[in-house]
C-alpha cells in the first residue's frame, strides 16, 4: 500500500479536482523524528536541495579563503538561480576569479527562468551558454575544488573523480547513513545526485543549521554556507521566487533549498521550535511541475504552499511574517482569465 497521503486538494465548486500526495520528516539534530506525515523514510532524489550538501568538503577544505570568495559567490555556490543579469555577472567574476573559463562547465545551457533576460534572450536571439544553467554556480564551484587541489577539470563529474568521492562521503556524514545506502542517479545538469530516506535528508539539513555534535571545521563551514545563504537569498534563486522570500522573511530562522520533481529541504535554526536545530524534508510524488505565470515568472503549485503550512504548524512564523508570504499560500484563492474565482488551493495534511 503505498503511504504517501494528501498534502494539497484543488477544489472547483464543491468538489476536489486535483490532489497532490507526498510525504514529511520533521527531524531534530540529535536524531528524533519529532512529526511526520505519510513516510517518512521514503526514499527520495534531493535533486537540487543537494547544493548546500555539495559545497560543504570545498568550504570545509579552505577553498573560500583559498579563492577569497565572497559571501554572495559562496551563496551561488549553493544555488538554483533564475538566471538574473546579476547572477550571470556573478557567476562570471567568479570564474575570472578562480581561472577557468565558461567552456570547463559540463551542465549545459536552458533558457533563463528571470523574466527580463527571457524577453531579452527572445527579442535579441541570444543563445544560451553554460553559465545560463541555474546550476553554473554549483559547476563553477565543483570546478574550483579541482583546481585548488591540482586534479583534473575534464572529468570533474565523474562518480570516481576525487571531489564527487568528498561530496558522496559528506553527504554520508551529515545524513548519518551508510554511502552505500544511498542511491545515485544523473541530475538535470549532469552531476552526481542523491536519494536516501526523507528522515536522513531532514537530519542532515537539522545538522547543518546546529552542528554541535561535528567537528569545528565542519561546523564552521555549516554555517559560513547558512550565513551565505541568509545574507544573499536573492543569489539562492532570485528576488521574489520563493527560496529567496521565505529567507527574506523568517530574519535568520530559516534556510531552505528548492529541489526538481517536488522536493524541499527547510532547516530551521535552534530554541525556534526546541533547543536543538531542526531539518524538514518532503517530496511531492507527482513532482509538482513548475508552470509560468502571464508575467512570464515561474511558479510551483505544492511546494511554497506546503512549505508554509508545515512552518504554521510548528509555529516558525508569526502572523507578520505569514502575510508578507501570502501570495504563496498556505491557501490560496484560484481565479480564471477573467478574473472570476473558481476555487481554492489548501494543505490538507496535519503533522
Amino acid at each position: 500500500m503505498n503511504a504517501h497521503q494528501p498534502l494539497l486538494n484543488l477544489i472547483r465548486g464543491n468538489i476536489i479536482e486535483s490532489q497532490h500526495f507526498g510525504s514529511i520528516a520533521v527531524v531534530d539534530s540529535a536524531g528524533k523524528l519529532l512529526y511526520s506525515y505519510g513516510d517518512p523514510y521514503t526514499v527520495a532524489f534531493l535533486r537540487s536541495s543537494a547544493k548546500p550538501f555539495q559545497a560543504l568538503p570545498f568550504v570545509e577544505k579552505g577553498g573560500v579563503e583559498h579563492f577569497g570568495f565572497t559571501e554572495s559567490e559562496l551563496a551561488i555556490s549553493c544555488a538554483s538561480h533564475e538566471t538574473g543579469q546579476l547572477h550571470l555577472d556573478l557567476i562570471h567574476s567568479l570564474q575570472v576569479k578562480v581561472g577557468i573559463q565558461e567552456q570547463h562547465l559540463q551542465c549545459g545551457p536552458h533558457l533563463p527562468a528571470d523574466a527580463k533576460k527571457l524577453k531579452e534572450v527572445i527579442k535579441q536571439d541570444i543563445k544560451p551558454t553554460p553559465n545560463f544553467n541555474n546550476c553554473s554556480g554549483k559547476h563553477t564551484m565543483m570546478l574550483a575544488f579541482a583546481k585548488m587541489r591540482g586534479l583534473s577539470l575534464d572529468d570533474y563529474l565523474d562518480m570516481e573523480h576525487p571531489i564527487q568521492v568528498d561530496i558522496l562521503n559528506t553527504i554520508s556524514e551529515m545524513c548519518l547513513i551508510d554511502k552505500n545506502k544511498i542511491e545515485l542517479g544523473v541530475d538535470g545538469c549532469s552531476a552526481i545526485n542523491f536519494a536516501m530516506p526523507l528522515y536522513n535528508a531532514a537530519l542532515g539539513m537539522a545538522r547543518f543549521v546546529d552542528p554541535f555534535e561535528l567537528n569545528t571545521s565542519r561546523a564552521n563551514a555549516c554555517k559560513k554556507i547558512t550565513s551565505a545563504m541568509l545574507a544573499h537569498p536573492e543569489m539562492i534563486s532570485n528576488f521574489g521566487e520563493f527560496d529567496c522570500e521565505l529567507m527574506k522573511a523568517s530574519n535568520g530562522k530559516v534556510v531552505t533549498k528548492r529541489g526538481a520533481e517536488g522536493f524541499q529541504i527547510v532547516g530551521v535554526q535552534p530554541s525556534i521550535i526546541n533547543e536543538r536545530g531542526v531539518g524538514i524534508a518532503f517530496k511531492v510524488v507527482d513532482g509538482d511541475k513548475s508552470g509560468i505565470t502571464d508575467e512570464l515568472t515561474s511558479i510551483s503549485r505544492v511546494r511554497p504552499a506546503v512549505t508554509l503550512e508545515i512552518l504554521r504548524q510548528l509555529n516558525v512564523l508569526n502572523e507578520k511574517q505569514l502575510k508578507s508570504l501570502e501570495n504563496f499560500g498556505p491557501e490560496k484563492v484560484l481565479k480564471n482569465y477573467a478574473g472570476l474565482v473558481t476555487g481554492e488551493a489548501k494543505p490538507v495534511f496535519e503533522l
